[in-house]
């Protein structure tokens, strides 16, 4: 077996990504799909952690946007991606995957509370790691805390599941003339205001030297075939 191009991975998932072809919720044709992936690169030795978002669920912003306290409608995201990540738990560990859910904000009964070396150990003990409730903080999104949890485990690269195969000049599923980019810098993402990840998760891999890649996760296989070092979806980096 070929050696896999990244080592340790951090994946950030959307909560989008689990809604397959519902309006809410989750569909469990897709977990299930996104857990095979998952055993695949663990059988090719990767150490793999997770950041999941809760949009299928609520959305801290969307609750603001609606008159709720943006601090309370942030906390109330974070929680909604705990039921994602227990989602994705027992998924993966149906697959005989060996997983630890690890939350930002304390839930002894259903999670590991966030210690850095902890996550670190059981990354280099062969366990997939998921961490939920984003930073812990409100005002930050799960694009922040995957930026942010990339670089304290040493995670050598973001990968970005999305719903489109990369970056575009334009959204492509309302304009079929939008234009993908190949590959972006951290600065060309920044001034021309592409959603690729918000401004601060973009400037912390930015200062940090951590490359993104933005690549569909509709399509299967994808992952496996970045760490097999084809060229998928958008690389971002310096």
């Amino acid at each position: 077996m070929a050696k896999p191009k990244y080592k340790r991975i951090l994946l950030k998932l959307s909560g989008e990504a689990l809604l397959g072809k519902n309006s809410y919720g989750v569909d469990v044709d897709v977990v299930d799909a996104i857990a095979e992936e998952i055993k695949d690169l663990h059988s090719m030795g990767v150490e793999i952690a997770v950041v999941i978002g809760a949009g299928n669920i609520f959305r801290g912003i969307e609750g603001s946007a609606r008159g709720m306290d943006r601090v309370t409608a942030d906390y109330a995201g974070m929680i909604a991606t705990v039921i994602n990540a227990l989602t994705l738990q027992d998924a993966f560990e149906k697959k005989d995957l060996n997983t630890r859910v690890i939350s930002a904000i304390e839930m002894k009964e259903v999670a590991e509370p966030y210690i850095r070396r902890r996550a670190v150990r059981h990354l280099e003990k062969g366990r997939v790691i998921i961490f939920a409730a984003g930073t812990g903080n409100p005002f930050f999104t799960t694009d922040t805390a995957a930026s942010l949890r990339g670089m304290e485990i040493g995670a050598e690269i973001i990968l970005k599941g999305t719903k489109v195969d990369g970056v575009y000049d334009s959204d492509p599923i309302k304009n079929k003339d939008a234009i993908k980019f190949e590959e972006l810098s951290y600065i060309d993402v920044l001034k021309k205001e592409l959603r690729v990840m918000d401004a601060t998760a973009v400037s912390l891999c930015m200062d940090n030297k951590l490359p993104i890649i933005v690549f569909s996760i509709k399509e299967k296989g994808n992952i496996v075939r970045i760490l097999n070092g084809e060229k998928i979806g958008t690389l971002v980096g310096a």
